[in-house]
């Protein structure tokens, strides 16, 4: 089983990236899609997930309104859109499965290597 996030980069403050994350060696059916992030000297956070059977949301309060996490069940694939990026966003970006709905990284048994997203103003 394997993830892969793709889609970091350089970009200015108020600007726009859009996360992308592939699995490969099954399908995540039932399984919760997430997005976490970690700053320098900062532990991971919890960004965003989804259930990949309904494809209910939840967001960080600090991302919310701004990131929208979305999953392509046919190419299972889930992208997280990053729109009005502060320097406070920071990151590198991790991509998760796990088998419950959670806000803590522990819940998840599968991680993607990171996508570095570096804000500058």
């Amino acid at each position: 089983v394997q993830l892969q996030a793709s889609g970091g980069g350089l970009v200015q403050t108020g600007g726009s990236l859009r996360l992308s994350c592939a699995a490969s060696g099954r399908t995540f059916s039932n399984y919760v899609r997430g997005w976490f992030r970690q700053a320098p000297g900062k532990e991971r956070e919890f960004v965003a997930a989804i259930n990949w059977s309904g494809g209910g949301t939840g967001y960080a309060d600090s991302v919310k309104g701004r990131f929208t996490i979305s999953r392509d069940t046919s190419k299972n694939m889930v992208y997280l859109q990053m729109n009005s990026l502060k320097l406070e966003d920071t990151a590198v970006y991790y991509c998760a499965a796990g088998s419950n709905p959670s806000r803590l990284g522990s819940a998840y048994e599968y991680w993607g290597q990171g996508t570095q997203v570096t804000v500058s103003s």
